[in-house]
Order: C-alpha cells, then sequence, then structure tokens
C-alpha cells in the first residue's frame, strides 16, 4: 500500500471497523491494520498458493482474521496468472503491457491457474467497509464484481490505479472513477508513486 493509511484516517476522520484486502501477497499491509484499533475484522484475498500460505502463516494467531485463496473478479472462472519474476509482485491476470518497459528486469515466464470468484458470492459482512485492492490492473474486474458489497458495505476504497496501459486492457484512473462515482465515491487522493501507476483513495461522500 503506497497511501498512508494512519494519515488518512486522522485527515478524514475515518471510522475503518474492517478490511477487505484483494491480492494480499506476504501479508504485508496486515501490521499497518492493526495499528489501527478500530479495525476489528480483516479478510485477506490472495490466490497465489505460496503467498497465500505466508499470508496464512503471519496471521495464524489471530482469530479476527480471514484468509481466503481465491482471485477475485466479475464472475466464477478459471483463469491464468501471468508469473511475475519479483517473487508474484507484478503477477497478474492481465497481460503485461508498458511494464515490460517501464521494468525490463522483471520478466514473465509461464502462468498458473487460479479460482476466481465475484466478492458479492462472500456475502462480506457490514462491518467490513474498507476494500483495499492491488491486483496490477484488475481492479475494475474486481469492482464488477463487488456492486452489492459496495452499496451496501463500503465506505472506502483503496486501489491501485494507472494512467497507461501498464497491464494490457487495464482499467485507466478515469475508468475507476466513472464506476467508482455510479455508487457516491469520490476520490480523494492520489499518489502516482509508478508514474505510471500508483495508489488512489476514495471515500463515500453522501
Amino acid at each position: 500500500m503506497v497511501l498512508d493509511l494512519k494519515k488518512l484516517q486522522s485527515k478524514y476522520n475515518l471510522n475503518i471497523t474492517g478490511v477487505i484486502h484483494v491480492g494480499a501477497h506476504f501479508g504485508e499491509d496486515y501490521e499497518i491494520y492493526r495499528q489501527i484499533k478500530s479495525i476489528k475484522n480483516i479478510v485477506f484475498f490472495e490466490p497465489d498458493p505460496v503467498g497465500f500460505s505466508k499470508v496464512v502463516e503471519k496471521t495464524r494467531h489471530d482469530a479476527q482474521v480471514t484468509c481466503i485463496n481465491r482471485a477475485l473478479g466479475s464472475f466464477s472462472c478459471v483463469a491464468k496468472m501471468n508469473k511475475a519474476s519479483n517473487e508474484g509482485v507484478s503477477s497478474s491476470i492481465l497481460e503485461p503491457g508498458v511494464h515490460l518497459h517501464q521494468y525490463p528486469d522483471i520478466t514473465f515466464n509461464g502462468s498458473y491457474d487460479v479460482k476466481v470468484d465475484p466478492l458479492d458470492k462472500f456475502e462480506p459482512g457490514p462491518t467490513l467497509n474498507l476494500l483495499n485492492m492491488d491486483v496490477q490492473g484488475f481492479e475494475l474486474n474486481v469492482l464488477l464484481g463487488a456492486n452489492r458489497t459496495l452499496r451496501h458495505n463500503i465506505h472506502y476504497v483503496i486501489a491501485e490505479v494507472n494512467r497507461d496501459e501498464v497491464y494490457k486492457n487495464c482499467a485507466k484512473i478515469e475508468d475507476m472513477d466513472y464506476f467508482l462515482g455510479k455508487f457516491g465515491f469520490e476520490r480523494k487522493e492520489i499518489d502516482w508513486i509508478g508514474h505510471t501507476w500508483g495508489d488512489a483513495f476514495y471515500m463515500r461522500c453522501g
């Protein structure tokens, strides 16, 4: 997560009671969530078996954490995950685009199958009101499978966003703004840390 969640909480007086984290990788953000006392429940989604096992190991003593070995998308299927050489940090269901030229030291060799389901299928509880997505260009696909959850649960969204085709056919920042705007979300912060990509914070207004 590029944005500082604790600073966002203070600046916007956020009442984050639970987190749905899509694309947990190795669970790097777990400690950040646990520093915010209002956060009670956390659900991590991670499709990569190696990453998933690391998240499970990191959180195994925390009864308020649920780990699910699944990718999220707009419908249920089996998809190919393009495997990246940087311990899977850049792995994506989408094929790499500008990423190949921007980061030539990162290669994509091979793929593996992952199960994909829409977030709404899991019927998240109402206390899970922050959705954090880091799925390498697949964020809009996750949102397309989360209409009910967005409408009834989510107050805050943090998402990796793009202003170029970092991955082929990935959604651009304007697509994310438009889609989330239909649910009453406004973009409040953005950090273009990677120039072509970055993190954005959205908050439901009204």
